[in-house]
């Protein structure tokens, strides 16, 4: 919560950036100025300056915003699942959160360290998330008896290198793809089960 505004500004801060999350995933957002900004969502500069002071720090306020909503709409799909569960539905909520991104906004997030290093960070907490549900799943016997941190650390290159775009380089596969793919991968091979049938 930014401090020093007032409730009214604090609200259209957050649909200030719940509009532009809506324009940055459809068309990524290195080609736009604080004034295309302004004109697209058809407010002044200084409705957008209440989301952060420059184009830079809005973008990665947006960003930021993107991956704490998604990682919280994340948790609440996995807290309903048991353990053997879990690990499943976690990636295929991680891929359901990714699919609207658009190949500009991930291009532009490659392109722009402070933003890319907000994707990075998610990336490793969602590696450790991993790993910590493998290990759910094998103490309550519904996952193979695995080295959960193998499987974290293995996991977690493979989410990084979808994070650099390396998988869509090799294989074409977008994001949201690599890790359904990445949850097939590792369902059968701790439960003999696919994701996708």
């Amino acid at each position: 919560m930014v401090r020093g505004l007032s409730e009214k500004s604090r609200a259209r801060r957050e649909e200030m950036i719940g509009e532009l999350l809506t324009l940055f995933l459809a068309e990524g957002f290195a080609a736009f100025s604080v004034e295309d900004l302004a004109r697209r969502l058809r407010c002044s500069k200084s409705t957008l300056y209440l989301v952060a002071p420059s184009k830079e720090q809005i973008v990665v306020t947006v960003v930021r915003a993107f991956f704490k909503g998604a990682a919280a709409r994340i948790e609440a799909r996995v807290a309903v699942r048991d353990a053997g569960e879990r690990l499943a539905s976690y990636l295929e909520a991680v891929a359901g959160e990714l699919r609207p991104a658009s190949p500009a906004f991930y291009a532009d997030l490659a392109a722009f360290a402070p933003a890319n290093e907000v994707y990075l960070d998610n990336t490793r907490m969602a590696a450790g998330r991993v790993r910590d549900l493998v290990a759910e799943g094998v103490e309550a016997g519904r996952l193979r008896p695995v080295d959960a941190s193998f499987v974290g650390a293995a996991v977690g290159q493979v989410m990084a290198a979808v994070q650099r775009g390396e998988i869509k380089a090799a294989t074409g596969l977008d994001d949201a793809e690599a890790y359904r793919r990445l949850a097939d991968l590792l369902m059968t091979g701790l439960t003999g089960d696919r994701v996708h049938r």
